[in-house]
């Protein structure tokens, strides 16, 4: 039967409703820090989302998906591993609101891999958007820090790269398999080396958590890790990975909402300014064509 929703909206549809889990996860990183160092979480949370993702293909009676190995390996190399640590060390010195303005990064990052790695061919118009967007992250970023790189950007930015490339990696085998068994799969794969990352970081990285703590790298696991992909990844593959992408640069309104409900992190003016400019970048690229 054939969706009564375009392809295109259905695939910013998926995108926005992954955005949103993801928006959080800053804010629940730095939840995690009360208890947990940023190794543990980085295992911990892959673990969990590797039992939840094992148990669904058990259940459901599904197969190795022959010859993907190396490109699962290299999407859980950079979402399961890459991103977390990266950006967990980032929120040790920097406010999650700060860092949820700085990802706006991702979603040219994420176009420029889906140029090299997929061949997608966007217009100038949707460049021009691209770049304005990620001129006005960089921009609020050096006044955040007094025109000083701090060290925490730099890890955001590596989060960034990870993340944008395991991605379009993502999205090009959910073409051939649907979005929730890409993490799976690729979360499968990682689940040897989350186990042994785990045990090893055990001793020195859990720290007395609290239940707040606990229910953080939970989220984590079942919603960051495993759950939000399962609508990214097919949102992605339907919509198209460039068009869609740019809808993460809202993510930056759900982590400054979280941040003040969550965090009491007081969110100023230019903060509010600076994301009503990106949003506004996202509506004008969304309508740029995309080859």
């Amino acid at each position: 039967m054939k969706s009564a929703i375009p392809s295109p909206a259905l695939g910013l549809i998926l995108g926005a409703i992954g955005v949103t889990i993801f928006g959080l996860t800053l804010p629940m990183t730095r939840i995690a820090l009360d208890g947990f160092s940023p190794l543990f979480i980085t295992f911990g949370r892959a673990v969990i989302a590797s039992a939840a993702a094992g148990t669904a293909l058990l259940v459901l009676g599904k197969r190795w998906p022959r010859g993907a190995f190396p490109a699962l390996f290299l999407a859980g190399i950079c979402l399961v591993f890459g991103f977390p640590i990266f950006s967990s060390i980032a929120m040790q010195s920097l406010p999650a609101a700060h860092g949820g303005v700085v990802l706006g990064l991702l979603p040219l990052l994420t176009s420029i891999f889906a140029v090299v790695v997929d061949g997608e061919r966007p217009s100038p118009l949707f460049w021009l958007c691209g770049f304005a967007g990620a001129a006005l992250v960089v921009a609020f970023s050096a006044r955040q820090s007094g025109f000083h790189l701090e060290v925490g950007d730099l890890w955001l930015l590596a989060s960034a790269v990870s993340a944008s490339l395991g991605y379009v990696l993502s999205a090009r085998l959910a073409r051939r398999l649907s979005g929730w068994e890409v993490i799976s799969w690729a979360l499968v794969v990682m689940l040897p080396l989350s186990l042994v990352g785990a045990v090893l970081t055990f001793s020195s990285g859990v720290t007395a958590p609290g239940h707040a703590a606990i229910g953080a790298l939970l989220y984590h696991g079942l919603l960051s890790m495993f759950g939000g992909f399962i609508f990214w990844n097919a949102g992605l593959a339907i919509g198209g990975i460039s068009r869609v992408a740019q809808i993460q640069l809202m993510q930056t309104f759900v982590t400054l909402l979280f941040s003040t409900l969550l965090l009491g992190e007081h969110i100023g003016i230019e903060t509010i300014i600076f994301a009503i400019a990106v949003a506004f970048v996202v509506w004008l690229g969304r309508k740029a064509r995309i080859s």
